[in-house]
């Protein structure tokens, strides 16, 4: 991600470090010994994925199962958990209040195909992070040779790395991918429409990596209908239609010493709540979508053939949001951060081990969000 300065690398330290406290119960039609097994007690990555607890917390439940194959999924107070989000980005999400422990529900058996992707443990965990990653090179880049050219050792590593939690090995083998990004805190400009070519952000050498303004931002929008005053009087959300996916790929750039805040960047990302028109496909071209999709089927389907791309489809998305919408609550990697934080900080520092910048937000709106 570029050269840091000692800030910056111990805020990147400290994201790694990130764990939520989880509290896992069996879930009660999967009990099969009196009395019930006690919940298991594990720290979780914030940067890891839910698969891959499930060896973990196996063997504390293996004596209670009824006979049948395997097939670990979670559910947050009857919600099945989307198993490619990052376990971090979904305690904010689902977490107004943060809940610690976070009390969740494991299951073995009666996987909810009708709501979650088919998910073969550690495996589809790997592939839907070497495809994200995919997708945000291709965003950085213009194309993803970098990626889908590293040897099979350095995936390895890569992926070892963020299942160790091991930051030194992950920022050894990612520079090798040259995904360079703005480190100006504060001259840069974000604007929503991408008139630059991606070779014309390389350097004019040819060496080292390209500076590209393009950023790889994923939203989650969770909208509440109801009036309240404090987090903790957050409705649970009941279903996934509740939450909007929304890919928005943006462009920084030099705009003479302006420094631009997340409050700037907000007010483009979400232009539904600021009266600022949209162009199609979030203006995502129709070349980029199709890459992405391509991306996705390749890699996700691998253990999943057949499936309707879910992964990608549900995150490419628009949503309108009424007049008066408000927003409640903006998390990164588990921090409300200042509005006027300069956005560049914020990206160099908070994004994802797969070059995404996750932002959940909070609307409380008086008519659903529309799809």
């Amino acid at each position: 991600m570029g050269s840091k300065g000692a800030g910056e690398s111990e805020a990147q330290k400290y994201i790694w470090e990130g764990a939520i406290p989880l509290q896992i119960h069996l879930h009660k039609s999967e009990v099969t010994t009196l009395p019930p097994p006690p919940p298991a007690l594990i720290l979780a990555p914030r940067i890891g994925y839910l698969p891959l607890l499930g060896t973990k917390i196996k063997p504390f439940f293996s004596n209670s199962l009824p006979p049948g194959v395997d097939t670990v999924w979670f559910e947050y107070k009857g919600l099945p958990l989307k198993w490619y989000i990052p376990t971090g980005v979904l305690f904010d999400l689902l977490c107004a209040e943060p809940e610690r422990p976070w009390n969740l529900t494991v299951h073995f058996r009666g996987y909810p195909g009708n709501i979650l992707t088919p998910c073969e443990g550690e495996d589809s965990a790997k592939w839907s992070f070497i495809n994200s990653l995919k997708e945000a090179a291709y965003i950085i880049n213009g194309n993803c040779k970098n990626v889908m050219n590293m040897s099979q050792p350095d995936q390895l590593e890569l992926w070892r790395s963020i299942m160790d939690g091991n930051l030194e090995a992950y920022l050894r083998i990612s520079s090798k991918l040259k995904l360079g990004l703005l480190v100006d805190d504060f001259s840069i400009q974000l604007s929503s429409s991408s008139s630059k070519s991606p070779e014309s952000t390389q350097n004019a050498d040819g060496t080292g990596p390209a500076k590209t303004g393009r950023i790889p931002v994923r939203l989650y929008v969770r909208t509440i209908n109801e009036d309240f005053d404090d987090l903790q009087d957050a409705p649970a959300v009941e279903s996934w239609d509740k939450i909007s996916y929304i890919n928005r790929p943006v462009e920084i750039h030099g705009d003479g010493g302006k420094c631009f805040t997340l409050c700037d960047a907000i007010t483009k990302l979400l232009p539904e709540l600021f009266g600022e028109k949209l162009m199609p496909m979030d203006d995502v071209s129709g070349e980029e979508v199709e890459v992405g999709q391509r991306l996705s089927l390749e890699e996700t389907n691998k253990s999943s053939t057949g499936q309707s791309g879910e992964m990608l489809n549900e995150r490419i998305v628009s949503c309108s949001v009424s007049d008066g919408a408000e927003i409640k609550l903006i998390r990164i990697q588990g921090i409300e951060p200042k509005m006027e934080i300069p956005f560049a900080w914020v990206v160099n520092n908070l994004m994802n081990p797969e070059y995404f910048l996750h932002i959940c937000v909070y609307v409380k709106i008086q008519e659903p969000i529309t799809i």
